[in-house]
């Protein structure tokens, strides 16, 4: 397993802790796997459209996944000759993503009791593809496009 995987598996069980809190009763092991799912896909593809939309711009920028002081997972974003121009903690993003607050966004949370009450592998991934398409989390590099796109 590399370094990113293991990093981006502890975040993923720091989300289904969380996820076990507002699903009650919900299956701890199903829990930890729509976690784990949710952030591997999640900072895959926005670490894909930082370097895919900013190379376009004629800005190209590399997006790493490091661990910062305390071992937790961060996506740093730098530039061709390696300056850092945004760091950003892997759970700041998914909290931007799956919560406003400290609720879960209606939109992402209808997909996930979709996910968590699925009896099968289809419906529980068609379920969690919702959720990453759902308009909160694709909404998510915007921010942090614009500032690197000025």
């Amino acid at each position: 397993m590399t370094t990113d995987e293991h990093l981006l598996l502890h975040e993923g069980d720091r989300l289904a802790a969380e996820l076990a809190r507002r699903f009650g009763g919900a299956d701890t092991e199903r829990l930890q796997f729509i976690a784990r799912t949710l952030t591997f896909n999640l900072v895959q593809v926005f670490m894909a459209t930082i370097e895919d939309v900013t190379r376009r711009a004629g800005k190209p920028y590399r997006a790493l996944l490091v661990a910062d002081e305390i071992g937790w997972p961060d996506i740093v974003i730098v530039t061709a000759d390696g300056e850092v121009r945004e760091r950003l903690p892997v759970t700041a993003l998914l909290r931007q993503a799956f919560f406003s607050g400290t609720v879960l966004r209606s939109a992402v949370a209808v997909h996930l009791q979709a996910a968590v009450e699925a009896r099968n592998e289809h419906l529980t991934t068609r379920a969690l593809v919702s959720c990453l398409k759902s308009k909160p989390v694709m909404d998510v590099s915007r921010p942090f496009l614009t500032r690197l796109l000025h």
